[in-house]
């Protein structure tokens, strides 16, 4: 539960930086979708951190060893830093090649470049922020994330209100707002790891082997998330194609479909960090339990989520955008997402439960064959789909159904079987 608080409090606050921004206009809201994918795509590459980090803390933690627990969650911590403020140098000036290459409309464009040039200073943070949560659920901690996500992402939606609003900023004013709350979550997290360090006598400077063997373990990670977040892209782009209202209104829906993602990911966390810490105790019937009883959470509350969405499809629009026009797209996309939530959360929950195995080669290698399943689908979209409402939802099908689907068979397989389960401390 408190996994669900924190994961929830994040795509809770989008919903809100994104409906702040869509009373704005189409062109701002279009040009947040561009810039969030560009940015999405950047911080899902490098989610390895909290995912790498999570089993690798559990299992030492498993095996009676919390000191060593703690120390190679610290390395994961370096290793966040410097590959944030490497990303974030090349992604500010990279920030209007990045946006261009989606082919917008031109004021479109000037929204999303000036959203994701100031959005790189907080990139760094997000990093940190992955690491440190990532170690603390290893710890089988996730209050304290919970407490941090609340409140900084609350604050964050305070500061977005003024500096769009009060200040008249615009979508310049939400990156602002979001960036100084990220750091402030950020000198949060470093007291709480420091206090755990002295508590157990481990070190807080890096160590080279330790970070070696975060960027080793995180390195297929890095794969899987890359085709999931190749998969996104492309989905943005044929939405490029369709037309602005179309984007927008693809912005909306995808932001919808993060809320399930996240809401039903609780249980993908707390997969990890049981799964490891079961499998560093060699405890195999505990890691087949947490199996069984995630798996069907996962399905009843994707149902449950997914009836929801559907039921508010018709005025959910109206929430996010004062553009009629784009307001009039959403309802049978938002249908399509709620019928394709129940198998969102029985990929995400398998997911989490390899990812705290440890099996990350095969997820790697799966993730490309799931992506090569989903291009011919959004190839068709943008092929043969009109724009407007059938577009759209031709699109939203592709993705919620199709590529998920794909994702399901896949990991199905996988669990079936015993190779994933490997014990022992790492």
């Amino acid at each position: 539960m408190p996994a669900l608080g924190a994961l929830v409090a994040e795509p809770l606050f989008l919903l809100a930086d994104s409906a702040m921004v869509g009373h704005l206009g189409a062109t701002p809201l279009a040009g947040l979708g561009l810039a969030s994918a560009v940015l999405q795509t950047i911080i899902g590459l490098m989610v390895f951190l909290a995912y790498s980090t999570t089993p690798a803390v559990a299992r030492r933690l498993g095996a009676g060893d919390e000191r060593g627990a703690v120390a190679a969650g610290i390395d994961g911590v370096w290793l966040a830093l410097g590959l944030g403020a490497v990303l974030a140098v090349a992604g500010w000036f990279a920030a209007p090649w990045l946006v261009g290459a989606f082919g917008a409309a031109a004021d479109v464009a000037h929204q999303a470049s000036t959203y994701l040039a100031i959005s790189m200073f907080g990139l760094p943070a997000m990093l940190l922020v992955f690491a440190a949560t990532g170690l603390l659920r290893g710890l089988q901690d996730t209050r304290t994330p919970l407490a941090v996500a609340v409140v900084g992402f609350a604050a964050n939606v305070l500061l977005n209100f003024l500096f769009i609003y009060g200040l008249r900023l615009g979508i310049a004013g939400s990156a602002i707002g979001t960036v100084v709350a990220q750091w402030g979550m950020v000198a949060v997290y470093l007291i709480v790891v420091a206090r755990r360090a002295r508590r157990v006598g481990a070190p807080l400077l890096p160590h080279h082997a330790g970070i070696r063997s975060s960027a080793e373990s995180g390195g297929w990670l890095l794969v899987r998330t890359a085709s999931l977040r190749a998969a996104m892209l492309l989905a943005v782009f044929v939405a490029t194609r369709l037309g602005s209202n179309e984007l927008a209104a693809f912005q909306v829906a995808m932001t919808l479909f993060a809320t399930i993602a996240f809401a039903l990911d609780a249980l993908a966390i707390a997969a990890q960090a049981l799964v490891g810490r079961g499998l560093g105790a060699s405890d195999l019937a505990a890691v087949r339990a947490v199996l069984a009883r995630c798996l069907q959470w996962g399905v009843v509350a994707g149902a449950a989520l997914g009836l929801v969405v559907i039921a508010a499809s018709p005025v959910a629009g109206a929430l996010f955008t004062s553009d009629t026009a784009v307001a009039s797209l959403l309802p049978l996309t938002l249908v399509i997402i709620g019928i394709g939530a129940p198998l969102g959360g029985f990929v995400f929950v398998l997911d989490g439960v390899l990812i705290g195995a440890g099996d990350a080669r095969y997820l790697a290698l799966t993730g490309i064959l799931n992506l090569a399943a989903f291009v011919p689908l959004a190839l068709a979209v943008a092929a043969w789909a009109p724009s407007g409402v059938p577009g759209l939802a031709w699109l939203s099908a592709a993705f919620a159904v199709g590529y998920i689907g794909a994702r399901a068979v896949t990991l199905g397989l996988r669990a079936r079987g015993n190779r994933w389960m490997v014990t022992g401390a790492p």
